[in-house]
């Protein structure tokens, strides 16, 4: 678990678009990950 204000470890994600990596907005001043569940999925 990463603690709140701590800096996150890099990381690696495939998408639609390709992959991205956290790295890629290193020096951008907010960046927000939202994982979102499959529509067949419960909740």
């Amino acid at each position: 678990m990463i603690e709140v204000g701590s800096q996150a470890p890099d990381f690696t994600l495939d998408s639609q678009l390709g992959e991205f990596s956290l790295s890629q907005f290193k020096g951008q001043k907010h960046v927000m990950l939202v994982f979102y569940p499959l529509d067949w999925t419960s909740t």
